[in-house]
């Protein structure tokens, strides 16, 4: 049995990372804050019982136990987690940015992401074999900012750090830490790109975007690895999005 849990599993590229590893027999925890939209990835999958709908928001320390130990409970081990939860804020001019708006942007992509790592770890390393696979959703974000988005890029630099430090602290437990960076792959929260976004120059020009399934597909290919293989970051693009050479 090999066993996940994808946070933010109810849209977008959460949703394809989940059906992907659905497809290909995993067990999969399907946590986000909608129970309707989870519900409607679980009969996406038809994969009845292994999918399992957990409603949850993971900025609350207790949720966070809460589901980690509904999936031990059920299945009795973790292989796979992908911390893919995530979310941005206006873009305005970061002088103009609400404070609140920073910290709820911090809270989700980073603290969040951090507690379910913690939760990840202490299943994988006390299970028989013991070990397992975090998938970070880094972003190109975590390489070059887009204008106006500060909370989301500084969220994003943080998320290779922790990365970095999963992999390192992890090897002792065969727990192996990984990212993938996304660029606009079609999802209703990068629809908008196709219409025109602003670049670095000042102008606001659409970008190609890519069908979301190649990511899932890609998260896949890494959670099937062996533990002592990892692709430490993978970047995922359109191909002519305006990235490298971007500014």
């Amino acid at each position: 049995m090999k066993v996940a849990i994808v946070t933010g599993a109810g849209t977008g590229i959460g949703r394809s990372a989940a059906l992907a590893l659905l497809k290909d027999g995993y067990h999969v925890g399907l946590v986000g804050r909608r129970r309707d939209k989870l519900e409607e990835t679980a009969a996406q999958s038809d994969a009845g019982e292994r999918a399992l709908v957990l409603a949850a928001d993971i900025t609350k320390d207790a949720e966070v136990k809460k589901i980690f130990g509904e999936v031990k409970a059920k299945w009795g081990r973790l292989d796979v987690l992908f911390n893919n939860a995530g979310m941005g804020a206006p873009a305005v001019p970061m002088e103009e940015l609400p404070i609140e708006k920073f910290r709820e942007v911090v809270n989700i992509n980073l603290v969040a992401m951090f507690m379910c790592t913690q939760e990840a770890i202490r299943i994988m390393k006390a299970q028989t074999p013991k070990g397992g696979r975090i998938i970070n959703n880094g972003s190109i974000s975590a390489h070059a900012p887009r204008p106006m988005s500060v909370a989301y890029t500084t969220t994003k630099h943080a998320v290779t750090g922790l990365t970095k430090c999963i992999s390192l602290d992890g090897r002792k437990d065969d727990i192996v830490g990984s990212q993938i960076d996304i660029g606009n792959a079609l999802t209703d929260l990068a629809a908008r790109m196709a219409k025109g976004v602003p670049q670095a120059d000042g102008s606001v020009r659409p970008e190609p975007l890519m069908d979301v399934k190649h990511v899932g597909d890609a998260v896949l290919h890494m959670a099937n690895l062996p533990l002592d293989v990892n692709v430490q970051f993978m970047t995922i693009m359109a191909t002519k999005m305006p990235f490298i050479g971007r500014g």
